[in-house]
C-alpha cells in the first residue's frame, strides 16, 4: 500500500530507483514525500517506492534494497521522481522509458534529480525543453541530446509537467518548490522547517557559487540574515546592514555574495517577496497591507519586485495560488 494519507485522493508520488542508485538522492525523495504529516492540515502526498528494474536493487555502497512496488505502479502515479541514473551514456531499460512516456502522455508530472535527467532525455521527454543536471554533466547532456536546451548553471528548471534539478542536494530545493506549488508557501515553509532546510532558494541561482567565507564570519552573516528576516518591515540600506553586522560595506558585500550568490539588498528583496507570497496565499488582506508587512516602500515597488521574482503580479499570483492543491480538502482549516 502507498504511505497513508488523510485523503485517498491526495497526489500519488512514485519514486523510482534502479541498480546503481545513489542512496542520498533516493533518501532525499523518500524523506520529503513519504512521511505522514498530519500536522500540516492538508491531504499530504501518498508515496510508492518503485523498482525500475526487476528484483532486489544493488545500490551504491554494495547495499541491496527490495522495494515494495514494481515498475507497473508508475502507471497510477500523479508525480514521478527519478532520483538519479547510474551511467549517463547507458540507455535505461526500455520498460522504464515506456512507463515514463505513458505517464507524461496522460498528464503526470515527472521530476529528476541530478543524473536522473538522462533518463528523461533517453525517453525523449526533454526534447525542445529547457533542462538541467549536475554542472559536471551538463556538457554531456547537451552533446548527446542536442534537442535539449540545457541550462548549465541553475538549481532547477520547471517547465510545467517536467522538472529537472542540478546536483544531488538541489533535489531538495526542487521538491520544496513542488510542495510550494501544490500546497502553498505556508506548508512548504513548515516542511522546510521540519527538515531544517532553507525554505526557498531561487531556481536561477548558480550551482557553483563559492561557499568559502573567512573564519568567524559564517555566524556573523547567519545572525544578520536572521535579523533581516525578523525585521523585513524596516527600511534597510547597505550602510545600515553593514553597521548591524559590524562589517565594512565592502566586506559585507563581498562575503554576502560568496555565501549566497546575491548582494545583501538582492537577498533582502527575495526574502520580502517570499514573505509576500505566503501572505498572498494565506490572507485576504489588501495589497497595501501586504506591501507594508513585507517591507516594500510602496505598492508600486511591491508590484515591480514581485513581478521580477515571480513573473506574475501579486493579484495574479493570489488568484492562482490561494490555498494550493487540496484547498477544498483541507483538514481542520
Amino acid at each position: 500500500m502507498p504511505s497513508p494519507s488523510a485523503d485517498p485522493n491526495a497526489p500519488l508520488v512514485a519514486i523510482v530507483a534502479c541498480h546503481g542508485q545513489g542512496l542520498f538522492e533516493f533518501g532525499c525523495a523518500v524523506g520529503l514525500f513519504a512521511p505522514v504529516r498530519p500536522e500540516l492540515g492538508v491531504a499530504w502526498y501518498r508515496t510508492q517506492l518503485c523498482a525500475g528494474e526487476p528484483g532486489a536493487l544493488r545500490m551504491l555502497g554494495s547495499t541491496q534494497v527490495q522495494l515494495p512496488y514494481a515498475l507497473d505502479a508508475v502507471d497510477d502515479a500523479d508525480i514521478i521522481v527519478i532520483p538519479g541514473w547510474r551511467e549517463p551514456s547507458e540507455r535505461p531499460p526500455q520498460a522504464l522509458l515506456d512507463a515514463l512516456i505513458r505517464a507524461h502522455a496522460r498528464g503526470a508530472r515527472i521530476a529528476s534529480i541530478c543524473s536522473g535527467a538522462f533518463v528523461l532525455a533517453w525517453a525523449g521527454l526533454l526534447d525542445g525543453r529547457q533542462a538541467t543536471t549536475h554542472w559536471r554533466l551538463t556538457e554531456a547532456l547537451a552533446r548527446d541530446f542536442p534537442r535539449i536546451d540545457v541550462r548549465e548553471d541553475v538549481l532547477y528548471v520547471d517547465t510545467g509537467s517536467i522538472i529537472t534539478s542540478a546536483g544531488s542536494a538541489t533535489g531538495m530545493d526542487m521538491m520544496l518548490h513542488m510542495v510550494r506549488k501544490d500546497y502553498g508557501a505556508r506548508v512548504a515553509n513548515l516542511v522546510a522547517e521540519r527538515l531544517v532546510l532553507a525554505p526557498w532558494r531561487d531556481a536561477g541561482r548558480s550551482q557553483r557559487v563559492s561557499r568559502a567565507i573567512p573564519n568567524g564570519e559564517p555566524t556573523r552573516l547567519a545572525k544578520l540574515m536572521e535579523w533581516m528576516r525578523r525585521n523585513l518591515r524596516e527600511p534597510h540600506s547597505l550602510g545600515s546592514l553593514a553597521e548591524q553586522a559590524a562589517l565594512s560595506q565592502r566586506t559585507l558585500q563581498r562575503q554576502f555574495l560568496e555565501a549566497t550568490g546575491l548582494s545583501p539588498i538582492d537577498w533582502l528583496i527575495r526574502e520580502r517577496v517570499a514573505f509576500a507570497r505566503e501572505l498572498l496565499e494565506t490572507t485576504d488582506r489588501p495589497l497595501q497591507w501586504i506591501a507594508e508587512q513585507a517591507g516594500f516602500g510602496s505598492q508600486e515597488s511591491f508590484r515591480r519586485h514581485f513581478r521580477g521574482q515571480v513573473d506574475a503580479s501579486p493579484t495574479e499570483y493570489r488568484s492562482q495560488h490561494r490555498g494550493g492543491i487540496g484547498a477544498d480538502r483541507l483538514v481542520g482549516c
